[in-house]
């Protein structure tokens, strides 16, 4: 038995935000041979369980890097934010004029319907990127706001943070120097986690959750071995996992840096890449 944790962005999705039929036949063909297959995604918890959900597809899952574990419909690991460190972070966020979003047990929080900041602030850097960048700036908008569980909320000062359990404050900018300036801000702090996935964002969590603590935490959940353990993703916040598993497997469309790391590389995630990994490594 293998215990294998697949990324969803850039990974098991399509450009279009679904799981093709063939990465799903895959799946579904580990599962008969009692592989545990696991999504492990920056994604909220909400937002994963809708997208297996419409693909007919039933996993446990690892959500906001490693944040919150689900199996079963419970939760099974949760690492959250104080409340006083969310207050101070959108203390600091906000400093720095930044678009964001609240990760929480309710759903993804975001302060009035903010699309319209990320578009004037596409078209401020409009005569600094190409026509191709500029598309691909709006797309990212476009799929942030498909993203299932979204809660509009008035002010997000007012709220009481208390019971929410934040897992995740995420940073999203086509401003790359102030991203950059608020990371180098931020670095140095112990309270909590910085990673990325994709140079216009920052995700911040808790010191102790990524990607590979995750990995860890549900194969000993289940009893599996490390080394019976196999990791498929495309970017940094999935390097963690390929540092823990005992197979890695990058996407043709993956970062260099995380291409270097993996045992293996396989197809490009809109070429159905997950379950050609799959079933050359793995089945």
């Amino acid at each position: 038995m293998t215990l294998i944790a697949i990324d969803l962005d850039g990974t098991l999705l399509s450009d279009e935000g679904f799981i093709n039929d063939q990465n799903r036949k895959a799946i579904h063909e580990a599962q008969r041979q009692e592989h545990i297959i696991v999504i492990s995604s920056g994604r909220s918890l909400h937002d994963s369980k809708q997208i297996l959900t419409n693909a007919g597809l039933n996993c446990p899952i690892i959500t906001g890097n490693g944040a919150v574990a689900s199996h079963s419909g419970e939760i099974i690991q949760n690492l959250y934010l104080s409340a006083n460190v969310v207050l101070e972070m959108i203390d600091v966020i906000e400093k720095s004029g930044l678009y964001y979003e609240i990760y929480t047990n309710k759903g993804v929080f975001i302060e009035g319907d903010r699309r319209d900041f990320l578009t004037r602030e596409i078209n401020r850097m409009k005569e600094r990127i190409t026509d191709f960048e500029w598309e691909k700036a709006n797309g990212i908008v476009e799929k942030q706001y498909q993203q299932h569980g979204i809660t509009y909320v008035p002010n997000y000062r007012e709220i009481d943070y208390t019971a929410l359990d934040v897992y995740k404050l995420f940073v999203l900018s086509f401003d790359v120097e102030r991203l950059t300036q608020l990371q180098d801000h931020l670095m140095e702090r112990n309270d909590i986690a910085l990673t990325t996935s994709g140079r216009q964002k920052l995700e911040i969590g808790n010191p102790e959750a990524s990607k590979g603590n995750a990995l860890k935490f549900i194969a000993n959940y289940f009893g599996v071995p490390m080394k019976d353990t196999v990791a498929i993703g495309d970017n940094r916040n999935d390097l963690s996992m390929f540092y823990e598993a005992g197979t890695s497997i990058a996407m043709e469309n993956a970062e260099e840096v995380v291409k270097k790391q993996a045992d293996h590389v396989t197809k490009h995630h809109n070429q159905d890449g997950v379950a050609f990994g799959l079933r050359k490594w793995v089945l």
